[in-house]
């Protein structure tokens, strides 16, 4: 019986092995599920655009399951898979191989959103912990890679068919590289994998590139590449538009040949459409300078071009420049390579010398050095950047001379890369150099306080001179005020003390003056008439003794008579309105003080004190050099 209520209230806790699964199962089969749900609405998504076609055209020419086959064919197309077509007049397959890079945003970005919903990411510290990078990355991986497997097989016998060889290295790679960077999103884009990314480099060649810092020169260089890039991207659209606006009529020419229904013109136009960044990276290519390939041995250049091969009327091909030598039109196209190359010396020159933060200091800046060595950098990436996008613009639509089209890949890249660091470097530098100067000269208006002067370079040695002056002149007026005021007090002292009156007690220490006074500046950066300071340090000199009692000499007095201990103090007097004198007889109020920065006086025994004359008040027009807050009677105490 012990033995079952021992079970019933402890029960064994499971293995490792399996707790471990049981945790990370959920996460695991939502990534598997999360990677198939993305990889099916890709293949619908097409599939629903080809049905339509299909079923609106006025003349099909297959059924429904050739319909099917040529939606997942353009799936597995938009992946960079190159295709096979067996239905030629030859009977010889025909390669296809120019991926419509607008088709390529729709399985990257469904992989992106199934890997960072599959992370789970709590909204608040408080949620549960998201599920783990490897375990989200593998799940969507294999999910998108099982549906796209399927795909590739259902396609594999019809007469538009996927070369295996692509389909084994584009498919990962781009199910890899999506799923990858949700997951890396979704964790907040942390630095540690990029940059242990990096330690597949050798280490010299590491510290070569980005140094100490890899951080900083890293993250500069990636952005200047995504803008210069951008541009690139951006100039090369605007020459495909200028050039179909000034080839407009043979454009709509071979729009209005292709097809006569308006189903076949829709199909031509979302063609046309998904093309369009082809384009603008063949024209990006153009700018360069080695400009591309409209088939083997026909090159477009901004020099000269060569005639085009017999091609079909197509509105993209259109806008194609004439054949025969460059025109002053033809060379206007360098432009956006410039633009590119200022823009990334631009991004340059700001991660080389940052704002300042609001409430800290400005940053260290680079050296000219350092800042032409991420220059380079960027330069590099920029190749690659151009490099990949334009190898995945071109491609083959055929054999012989139809086998290449589009921008040879590595002129692009390294053209790329020359002409980023030709008009990249001396902007950084002449950029960034003006940033130092403007904010040298931006600090030096602001004056420092206590100084009157900025920090700027140029004013550097006057304000050094005139903050010493200052200084010594303070210094002086301070001491004589002090010695004025010390040797006034010390003969109302020994007045005091003549008279008989007792001292008030343990005088307390004289408190620091920096101490007391720290927080105040040492001299006023806008002095006016009545805030010298000579007459400042006088009066807190004066104001500072008044507030302090002094160590007097004790002298008894014949007349004084103790007071009982147990009598107690009295209350003390206050003082006669101003204007008026004491009555004779009586002494002046205990504790009298100025009314301002007055210390609080230690209590006194009580004692009775022999009534004397009363003084007389000073003149108020009689001039004297001390303060009008100063007493001008010894403080005493009087008891009853």
């Amino acid at each position: 019986m012990a033995c079952v209520i021992q079970m019933t209230a402890r029960p064994p806790s499971l293995s490792p092995l399996l707790t471990r699964m049981r945790n990370r199962e959920p996460g695991l089969a939502a990534s598997l599920l999360g990677g198939a749900v993305a990889a099916g609405l890709g293949f619908g998504t097409f599939a629903v655009l080809v049905m339509v076609l299909w079923v609106s055209s006025p003349y099909p020419d297959s059924g429904p399951g050739g319909a099917l086959h040529v939606a997942g064919a353009l799936w597995l197309l938009a992946h960079g898979v190159e295709l096979v077509r067996t239905d030629t007049l030859s009977g010889a397959p025909m390669p296809v191989g120019v991926t419509p890079l607008l088709l390529l945003v729709l399985p990257v970005w469904l992989v992106y959103r199934a890997a960072r919903v599959a992370v789970d990411a709590p909204a608040d510290a408080g949620g549960p912990p998201p599920v783990p990078a490897q375990t989200v990355w593998t799940g969507v991986v294999l999910g998108y890679l099982a549906v796209g497997g399927a795909v590739a097989l259902y396609c594999a016998g019809a007469e538009l068919r996927p070369d295996w060889f692509w389909v084994t290295v584009c498919l990962p790679l781009v199910a890899a590289g999506s799923a990858a960077a949700g997951v890396w999103s979704a964790y907040g884009c942390p630095r540690e994998p990029v940059l242990s990314a990096l330690s597949v480099l050798p280490v010299s060649l590491r510290r070569l590139l980005f140094g100490a810092d890899e951080r900083a020169r890293l993250g500069t260089a990636v952005r200047a590449t995504g803008a210069a890039t951008a541009v690139f991207f951006g100039g090369g659209a605007l020459l495909v538009g200028v050039s179909l606006v000034w080839h407009g009529g043979a454009a709509r020419a071979s729009f209005v040949q292709l097809t006569e229904g308006w189903t076949g013109r829709f199909a031509v136009l979302l063609l046309g459409v998904a093309l369009i960044p082809n384009a603008a990276f063949w024209a990006a290519s153009y700018a360069l300078g080695p400009g591309f390939l409209l088939g083997v041995g026909h090159l477009v250049q901004p020099f000269a071009s060569h005639p085009a091969p017999l091609l079909p009327p197509f509105p993209l091909l259109a806008a194609v420049p004439d054949a025969g030598a460059g025109t002053p039109a033809n060379w206007a196209a360098g432009l956006v390579p410039v633009a590119a190359g200022v823009t990334a010396g631009w991004f340059v020159a700001r991660g080389a010398v940052r704002r300042p933060e609001p409430g800290g200091q400005a940053p260290a800046h680079w050296s000219a050095g350092r800042t032409a060595g991420v220059v380079l950098l960027t330069a590099m990436l920029c190749a690659v950047a151009l490099a990949l996008l334009s190898g995945l613009a071109g491609g083959p639509l055929g054999v012989a001379a139809l086998a290449r089209f589009g921008p040879v890949w590595w002129q692009t890249g390294g053209a790329a890369g020359v002409w980023t660091v030709l008009f990249g470097m001396p902007v950084a530098l002449v950029v960034r150099a003006w940033r130092l100067w403007r904010r040298r000269t931006r600090d030096g208006e602001i004056p420092m306080q206590g100084t009157g002067v900025g920090t700027g370079t140029g004013s550097a040695g006057s304000g050094k001179q005139q903050d010493k002056t200052s200084v010594r002149a303070g210094k002086a007026g301070r001491e004589e005020g002090a010695a004025k005021v010390e040797g006034r007090l010390a003969g109302k002292a020994r007045e005091a003390g003549k008279g008989g009156t007792p001292p008030l007690g343990p005088a307390s220490p004289e408190p620091d003056e920096e101490e007391m006074y720290g927080i105040l500046p040492a001299d006023d950066p806008f002095p006016g008439e009545w805030h010298d300071d000579l007459a400042r340090a006088s009066r807190w000199a004066a104001l500072r003794e008044a507030a302090a009692p002094r160590d007097l000499p004790a002298r008894t007095s014949p007349a004084v008579t103790s007071v009982p201990p147990a009598q107690t103090t009295p209350p003390a007097q206050t003082a006669p309105p101003e204007g008026t004198a004491p009555p004779a007889g009586s002494a002046p109020p205990a504790g009298s003080a100025p009314p301002a920065e007055s210390a609080p006086l230690p209590e006194a025994t009580p004692q009775t004190l022999p009534a004397s004359p009363a003084e007389p008040r000073p003149d108020p027009a009689d001039p004297s050099p001390s303060d009008p807050g100063t007493p001008e009677s010894p403080d005493t105490a009087t008891g009853h």
